[in-house]
């Protein structure tokens, strides 16, 4: 057996002893003494030259630093010294190299202690084989394990060393990995918290809803302050603590063997607690059994928030119940029989006494139907309130106001309307359950019907709101987030999908009121949902759009990816702030598949906990501190959910050490004698005396799970789901046909879009011989850096604060109360030393590349503009509209610039004049304010693929619809007899199209319906702000339109003399090839006109009413000539190559012409349809005529087809250009690929320009019916030369607002 051999065989023997372990755990030396071991048994010709020693000591080096990178960290200078005396040359003596090996054992000793024995046998082991002067020497070891005889071999074949290297990695247990041993450890201490606090509660303050454990007190709702909303929201005096904690008892029952018997107790406590709810407020039952000591069912006068109540009582109530029957699993509690149905369950006997036959589900359905009035409204959103005895009389524009009556109506001012996106639309998922265990349908209708009514109303970006009115439905509030107010909304959108998967579609038949008093249907306020609205997939496409809409506006990987809270309409930056909710979105990531995103976010409330030690209300990015205040952290279970998730999908011992942390930190600071109190302030430790009944049914729920890994619910493959409670929730599936529905809609379309993440990643692969690939991740210190961490006080391996220890270089921070030893966690972090990556480099921190421009202010010039010039809090600012603000002068503007990676470096403006802009909001510019400007920084460029195609419609608002069809027959007899005396072929009235006849056919007179439908709309609203102001003193701002305002509002002294002109814009493209024409040039103004060259500053519009300049609409005469193309000669049936001549067309008879003579003479602009045939063949078919001002002067081509309006939406929003100038994406541009020809064959004189617009049939039929067009260059911005993406270059019409 050769010597590679050997050492294969011992390499593999240790690495299985060392994977064998029970505990998983190594002994450090063992590895030592692997690697020496191994490098002993190398023949002695391997040690003979200087490579040979120099391979060994480097192999020694490198395996070193990464086996026990904690003894590498620490004494590395020692060892790599003799490293490199090692390498130089060999020792002088056996004795002097023995001396070297003890070097390295005191060292070990010195970091393992309780490994002498086995040092032992590593320096027995450690005899190499050296050379000395006067010839070879070998020495046996001194205590060999192995025993192994040195002879002079051959060397081995060099795969079979890397075979024993691969072997060594692949059974090498991760070196950072926890020991089981500890993770049992740390799951005791999780229960022994949760028993704490869960004992005190039912000792000193049950039945009433949550403990104090500072007074060690129950907490009760505040009745002498109705407006303490922050109590009285929550604590309904229905036992909430025990309601929210069942669910964490049923999971503690599945935990593994213990001496305690913690599952066995656990399984009782949860019993007893149902036993203890049922006696308080009854089964459910309308008999005597119904009556508990506190009320029959939660028929308690309290004024609750929906929200909470459902989340917290009805979810509760059902998690538990769910666990009751077996539905969802407890280790050796099988309730259920094989035959019996879940849906269905047969009466369960406890051994407590309690028969469980449902009592937990009637007491939900009890709640839930206390809740239904408040979806009383037209909105479908539920009110924020409603009493569980009395409804909702203190909404006084419900329809149930004033059908009751008591003390409970309270006189002041009318009861708070507002509610947020999260508690509106984050219902679903326990109404949807409670119906569907009760088969009473109305709930999952109303929550489903909530969902939708927030999802309808986001903007136009695809962003919702915050706040917003359940009874006007209008948002409050600018503020788009993914924290408090809308956090749970996204994680229902997803839930719901998975909750829904793979079940029936619920039955959509009215259900007939039962012979009660007391029912009530919110639902026949509306029309049914669809099955669309009904179906799971519809929930995964909204969570699609969710997400993307926040990965494009709300993220940020400025020093660290993080999420910013940005405006709701233009997705500019509103506030720079983190809070403590926005935690959870890592977690609900992990769900949809986003693992790398959830990865890199999660780390910056790691860095937040490790500098708090808690995590802060609100953390302010800007001043990398508390922000305003908002210090207090009420036990919240966000980050643990989300620690808990990610490690689910990566297993990455990382998460283990950051839940140990959040534990410690928790025991450290939060307990008291009575249980553990919630932060009031983080930097202080001040406790509030409280304990939220969320620590209990969530912290400390998900705490357990992290630590769990064998737990049934960590290994169950069903569609279940946690509540934003933390509530463990499923829907049974019958084991009967008889309760199942069939949808009536049998084939659903299943939402899928390749674009989005539809499947979970694999887990990433550990980093060979390390602990983490979290750990090993470039940007580790990034988040720490955000926080500056690194200018924090250093600890010692202890975890202790260093003495006399500042960083290098570093100033002594001002905030020396913030260093206290208690508010830290160790750094780095939760990782234990032999985590860290000793060799492992940091990614440079993205910080994007900006450019600031600022214009001298010329304080002579004057700004006029809008009345609306205040929304913008400067005058050379005007909003336009939600996305686009128009810049009136460069006099001292200031432009902040920012180069985008995700663009191929296109600029971007993000903020001008301190206006922070939205990534799809735009500046708008006239050209005649730019047009004196020449930097490289701020260049004007004329874009030479688009172009502006505006058309002009006259709507008559002083006509009616049915004068308006007489007037257009009229112009269309007249027309019909002016070109009657047009001479043309007669084929030609078969294959024409009558163009430009008149603006009042269908399609015009649909635009001037909505038009004026428009305007009348605008009137009323002005008629209800106004109230009573006179219209014409109200929109002195808009002069042009009073007339017209006036007309419809009802006024008669107003006459209208022009019709209202409506200019609409397209973007077209210019064609390309050798035979492409320029543009023909538009005529310029008359010089005695204001805007004429002389007078280039000025801002032109165009008239909204009367007659419109030659040189705004220069072209007026237009002719539709469809595809343009000559028809195909017939085919014969029974052609062939030897057919005779008889069946081809004679060639001798002329072809008649497609257009007449006339038509190219009296017509501007010639309309055609794309298709038929090329490009070139359709200007072919055109015939000569004698340019002039009334001749064509263009050609428009309309094409069909997905990209109609491409052109137009990548245009505004920034298309990158090829070096030929072809756009990246839009309409393509038409090629003309010969030289343009006459229909005789000759080559055109004066060729014909064309353009390209999209739009297909309507936008054909409505250029066919203008009153001019008129085309006009598209120009757009370059900084050193690169073009920026989001500056529109007008000539004054608003930036192409139609």
């Amino acid at each position: 057996m050769t010597t590679g051999v050997i050492v294969f065989c011992h390499w593999a023997a240790f690495a299985a002893e060392v994977s064998s372990r029970r505990d998983g755990s190594h002994d450090p030396a063992m590895v030592v003494d692997a690697s020496y071991a191994a490098m002993a048994f190398r023949s002695e010709s391997e040690t003979r030259s200087q490579n040979r020693r120099r391979w060994h000591s480097h192999w020694f080096k490198w395996h070193h630093s990464f086996t026990y990178p904690a003894l590498h960290a620490t004494r590395c200078t020692h060892i790599h010294q003799f490293i490199a005396f090692f390498t130089a040359k060999p020792p002088r003596s056996v004795n002097a190299h023995r001396a070297n090996i003890t070097r390295i054992g005191h060292l070990c000793r010195l970091q393992w202690p309780s490994s002498a024995t086995r040092l032992g046998d590593l320096l027995g082991l450690a005899a190499f084989t050296v050379q000395v002067p006067g010839g070879n020497m070998t020495r046996e070891p001194v205590r060999p394990r192995l025993r192994p005889q040195f002879r002079t071999r051959p060397s081995p074949p060099p795969w079979l060393l890397v075979l024993a290297v691969l072997a060594f990695v692949a059974l090498l247990p991760s070196a950072g990995a926890m020991r089981p041993s500890r993770v049992a450890e740390l799951r005791r201490e999780v229960v022994d918290m949760f028993y704490h606090g869960f004992d005190n509660y039912m000792r000193i303050a049950f039945p009433e809803d949550e403990l104090r454990p500072v007074t060690c007190a129950p907490l009760t709702r505040d009745a002498k302050n109705p407006g303490n909303v922050e109590v009285n929201d929550v604590l309904g005096n229905y036992s909430l603590t025990l309601i929210d904690s069942l669910s964490t008892l049923a999971i503690f029952a599945s935990t593994p063997p213990d001496d305690r018997g913690t599952g066995l107790k656990a399984l009782r406590d949860f019993q007893d607690g149902v036993a203890a709810l049922v006696e308080q407020y009854g089964d459910g039952r309308p008999g005597p059994s119904g009556q508990g000591l506190r009320a029959r069912g939660f028929d308690v006068d309290s004024k609750v928030q929906v929200f909470e109540t459902v989340i917290r009582g009805v979810g509760g109530l059902l998690s538990a119940h769910l666990f009751a029957v077996g539905a969802l699993p407890i280790n050796g509690y099988e309730p259920l029989g094989p035959n019996d149905d879940p849906l269905s369950p047969p009466p369960i006997h406890w051994s407590n006494g309690l028969v469980y036959d449902g009592q937990l589900l009637r007491l939900a359905l009890d709640l839930g139907t206390r809740i239904l009035p408040a979806f009383y409204t037209k909105t479908g959103m539920p009110y924020p309130r409603v009493n569980l005895r009395h409804g909702i009389p203190f909404y006084k524009n419900s329809p149930l106001h004033g059908a009751s009556s008591g003390d409970h109506i309270l006189d002041g001012p009318p009861e708070i309307t507002e509610t947020c996106s999260a508690g509106a639309g984050s219902l679903v998922l326990e109404f949807t359950v409670l119906s569907r265990l009760t088969g009473d349908p109305r709930f999952e209708q109303l929550a489903k019907r909530a969902f939708w009514a927030v999802w309808y109303r986001k903007s136009h970006i695809g962003l919702l709101g915050a706040g917003v009115d359940a009874e006007q439905g209008h948002w409050v509030g600018p503020y788009s987030v993914v924290g408090a107010g809308a956090d749970s909304f996204f994680e229902y959108a997803l839930k719901s999908h998975i909750l829904l998967s793979g079940h029936e579609l619920p039955n959509r038949t009215a259900v007939e009121p039962k012979p009660k008093d007391d029912w009530l249907d919110p639902n026949t306020l509306f029309a049914p949902l669809t099955d669309v609205e009904n179906s799971p997939d519809a929930f995964l496409q909204a969570w699609h759009h969710a997400h993307a809409a926040i990965k494009r506006h709300l993220y940020s990987d400025r020093d660290h990816p993080h999420y910013e809270n940005v405006n709701l309409w233009t997705g500019s930056l509103a506030t720079n702030w983190v809070d403590s909710l926005g935690a959870f979105y890592a977690g609900l990531l992990v769900l949809a598949g986003e693992v790398e995103e959830a990865i890199e976010t999660s780390l910056l409330y790691t860095a937040i906990w490790a500098r708090y030690a808690a995590l802060p209300e609100r953390w302010s990015i800007t001043y990398k501190d508390i922000e305003g205040g908002l210090g207090w952290w009420p036990l919240r279970p966000e980050f643990i959910e989300s620690t808990y998730y990610i490690y689910q999908a990566t297993k990455d011992p990382w998460y283990l050490y950051v839940g140990e942390m959040v534990m410690r930190d928790i025991q450290r600071r939060c307990a008291t004698e009575c249980g553990w109190a919630g932060l009031q302030n983080v930097l202080s430790g001040e406790k509030s005396d409280r304990m939220e009944s969320f620590f209990l049914g969530e912290t400390t729920q998900y705490l357990y799970l992290l630590f769990d890994e064998s737990h049934p619910l960590n290994k169950m493959d069903a569609a279940f789901v946690f509540t934003t409670e933390g509530h463990p929730l499923i829907l049974p599936r019958a084991k009967s046909s008889v309760r199942s529905r069939p949808s009536e809609q049998k084939v659903m379309i299943v939402y899928h879009d390749p674009g989005f993440t539809n499947t979970c990643p694999a887990p990433p692969s550990d980093m060979p011989l390390t602990g983490s690939v979290i750990a090993a991740r470039d940007d580790i210190y990034h988040a720490a850096k955000m926080l500056d961490l690194h200018l924090l006080q250093p600890k010692d391996s202890l975890g202790l604060p260093a003495e006399a220890v500042k960083p290098s270089g570093q100033q002594t921070t001002p905030r020396k109360s913030q260093l206290d030893a208690s508010r830290f966690t160790p750094f780095p972090w939760s990782l234990p030393p032999e985590m860290v990556p000793q060799n492992g480099t940091c990614r440079k921190i993205y910080q994007p590349v900006e450019m600031l421009l600022e214009f001298s202010s010329n304080a002579q010039e004057l700004i006029g503009g809008s009345a609306f010039n205040y929304l913008m809090g400067t005058q050379n600012l005007e909003r336009l509209t939600m996305d686009r603000i128009r810049v009136q002068t460069l006099s001292g503007l200031k432009l902040t610039m920012r180069q985008e990676e995700d663009s191929d470096g296109e600029w971007r403006v993000s903020k001008v004049n301190g206006v922070q802009l939205g990534r799809d909001e735009f500046i708008v510019m006239n050209r005649a304010i730019l047009g004196e400007v020449s930097d490289p920084r701020f260049n004007l460029v004329r874009d030479p693929v688009n172009v502006k195609l505006v058309h002009l419609h006259h709507v008559d608002l002083g006509q009616n619809d049915t004068d308006t069809e007489k007037d257009a027959e009229e112009l269309q007899l007249e027309e019909t007899d002016e070109t009657a005396n047009d001479p043309s072929p007669e084929e030609q009235e078969s294959q024409i199209e009558p163009a430009n006849v008149t603006s009042e056919e269908p399609s015009s007179s649909a635009l001037g319906s909505y038009v004026k439908s428009l305007l009348a709309n605008l009137a009323a609203s002005l008629d209800d702000l106004l109230d009573g102001i006179p219209l014409e003193a109200a929109v002195t701002a808009l002069p042009s339109i009073l007339p017209s305002i006036s007309s419809i509002h009802g006024s008669t002294h107003k006459h209208i003399k022009y019709p209202l002109n409506v200019f609409l814009n397209s973007t077209a493209v210019t064609a390309t090839g050798i035979g492409a024409a320029p543009l023909p040039p538009s005529p310029p103004p008359p010089p005695s006109s204001p805007y004429g060259p002389n007078n280039h500053g000025q801002t032109r519009l165009y008239p909204a009413f009367g007659p419109v300049a030659r040189d705004m609409i220069p072209y007026t005469t237009i002719y539709a000539a469809g595809q343009l193309c000559s028809p195909s000669p017939p085919l014969s049936s029974s052609s062939s190559p030897d057919s005779s001549s008889d069946s081809s067309p004679d060639p001798s008879t002329p072809t008649p012409p497609l257009l007449g003579d006339s038509i190219p003479r009296n017509h501007q602009i010639l309309l055609l349809r794309r298709g038929g045939c090329s490009f070139s063949e359709k200007l072919s078919n055109i015939p000569s005529f004698p340019p002039s001002p009334t001749s064509l002067q263009l050609v428009i081509v309309v094409s069909d087809g997905e990209d109609e309006d491409a052109s137009y939406s990548s245009y505004y929003t920034g298309f990158t250009q090829s070096h030929s100038g072809a756009p990246q994406g839009g309409l393509a541009r038409p090629l003309l690929d010969q030289v343009q020809k006459t229909p005789g064959g000759l080559v055109r004189r004066n060729p014909i320009p064309m353009i390209m617009v999209g739009g297909g049939e309507m936008t054909y039929e409505t250029l066919k019916r203008a009153k001019g067009v008129s085309v006009v260059r598209r120009w757009y911005l370059e900084s050193q030369g690169r073009r920026v993406r989001n500056v529109i270059v007008d000539e004054g019409d608003a930036g192409g607002v139609a």
